[in-house]
């Protein structure tokens, strides 16, 4: 059946952590080649990570996330762990409600959810399951954290490969944790923490789609 895939990373507790969340999501699901389930992931992702942002403890608890593909159950784990206390619940706003609906999604969309304590005693991990019986082809490359990709590497952005200009790194103000900035080949530049996981080969490796690009662009 395979071996579990997994990749943990954290989150600071900022607006800017769900996308980034939901593109680490995205490049890491590309790369075990995981197909129908990846955008449906990525939305259940993105609501579990949105929830924990809220909920209210000091702002520098970092959220944690761990995306994990179980083959001998078929299935694709999502967990979003957060210091806070409480029991997430499933709300049901009125129309004049802007918030309130992230749980409805995740019902609605994963085969099952739920809640657990973590090992440590402090907070909670939220968890979600959805169907992933098979892992496609994959993409050439190894993962490793961002802080070890190198100038002239090739790295798996958002379905395609890109090539790294510039490696630099930025403090933030408090003088606490650090961010990796790769300056890409069209001029892009990608923010991601130094322990975010990414897909890198070296330059001229084959690639399984001609440019890179995989069939869902």
């Amino acid at each position: 059946m395979g071996e579990v895939r997994e990749v943990k990373f954290r989150l600071s507790r900022r607006r800017s952590s769900v996308p980034r969340a939901r593109a680490l999501a995205h490049s890491v699901l590309g790369d075990w080649g995981i197909g129908q389930a990846a955008h449906t992931a990525e939305l259940v992702l993105s609501e579990l990570v949105t929830n924990a942002m809220r909920v209210r403890v000091p702002r520098d608890r970092l959220v944690g996330v761990r995306i994990a593909w179980l083959p001998e159950d078929g299935l694709l784990r999502l967990e979003v762990s957060d210091a806070g206390e409480g029991k997430p619940e499933v709300r049901a706003p009125g129309e004049d409600e802007t918030g309130g609906r992230g749980l409805l999604l995740v019902e609605a969309l994963a085969d099952r959810w739920g809640f657990e304590q973590r090992a440590c005693g402090i907070g909670k991990t939220v968890w979600a399951e959805l169907q992933a019986p098979d892992l496609g082809t994959g993409r050439d490359g190894i993962e490793v954290a961002a802080v070890a990709v190198r100038e002239g590497q090739c790295v798996r952005v958002w379905g395609a490969w890109r090539t790294v200009r510039r490696v630099d790194t930025e403090r933030s103000a408090s003088g606490g944790s650090c961010t990796v900035v790769l300056e890409l080949d069209d001029g892009f530049e990608l923010r991601v923490g130094t322990d975010a996981p990414l897909t890198v080969r070296q330059p001229g490796a084959s690639s399984p789609r001609k440019g890179g690009e995989d069939a869902s662009g």
